[in-house]
């Protein structure tokens, strides 16, 4: 093969077999690695919750028991969630669905109504824990109620968005705040004195068979706080309690003096 050269030689080397054997066993230089790029790799292969993701035959579910003086039967929260990512490091669980049941037919439209909307928000995908305290902050101009263990609920709906809050804080959605060193000092501090003051009031009841119910009841099921226990107003339990002249929540911690 010709090959026509148009310019002037300047210089000229002979390329032997060793030449090319020598470049021939050379190491490639590696290729810098772009990291960033790696990076965007790994995020792009990240499935995250929307609305274009199809309901797998089988969902993890857990139910839950409403028993509501609002209602003369129990109602029985059931969400459903999906796993995105399994097996990986990026591994999610979400809520997909949800549904109530109850024999109580006379919420049917309504309920039916928030669950389809409830579940479409699941689906959507992005932050939808604030569905927890719009829920929670639904009132019923009939009056609340408290539920077992001393917590308010304002409404039959704020119940419900008081066990979707248990089911979010469950597969990990929200967490509850950690109390600080100071404020568990002193709910610990508060129920000794407490403990004290029940013993030293119940001593002399000793000699007798009979006790007072307020020496041994309870707000709820396997709770502590006194019968005498007040709403709290930062988290709806009953659970305050006046000693020193303070008011104390045994509960959250909670205290104001005056």
């Amino acid at each position: 093969m010709a090959v026509k050269i148009d310019q002037k030689i300047k210089g000229y080397t002979v390329v032997t077999l060793e030449d090319q054997a020598r470049e021939a066993a050379a190491p490639v230089p590696a290729a810098p690695v772009d990291r960033a790029s790696d990076e965007a790799a790994v995020r792009d292969n990240v499935i995250h919750m929307h609305e274009r993701i199809e309901r797998p035959e089988v969902l993890i579910g857990s139910t839950y028991k409403i028993k509501s003086p609002m209602v003369e039967h129990a109602m029985y929260v059931t969400i459903n969630d999906i796993v995105l990512n399994a097996g990986t490091e990026h591994e999610l669980r979400r809520p997909f669905e949800v549904f109530i049941n109850s024999k109580s037919m006379d919420h049917f439209q309504w309920i039916v109504a928030l669950t389809r909307i409830m579940s479409a928000v699941f689906r959507k995908g992005g932050d939808v824990t604030f569905l927890v305290e719009e829920m929670k902050a639904v009132f019923d101009p009939r009056g609340g109620y408290f539920k077992a263990g001393g917590v308010y609920m304002p409404s039959l709906v704020a119940e419900i968005g008081a066990v979707v809050e248990e089911h979010m804080k469950s597969i990990g959605l929200i967490h509850d705040p950690e109390l600080s060193a100071h404020q568990k000092a002193l709910i610990a501090e508060k129920r000794k004195q407490l403990d004290e003051r029940t013993r030293k009031d119940s001593a002399p009841a000793a000699a007798a068979p009979a006790t007072r119910d307020e020496d041994v009841a309870v707000t709820g099921d396997g709770t502590s706080f006194p019968p005498s226990a007040t709403m709290c107003h930062k988290c709806s339990t009953k659970a305050l309690v006046i000693m020193d002249g303070c008011a104390t929540c045994l509960n959250c911690g909670y205290s104001k003096c005056g």
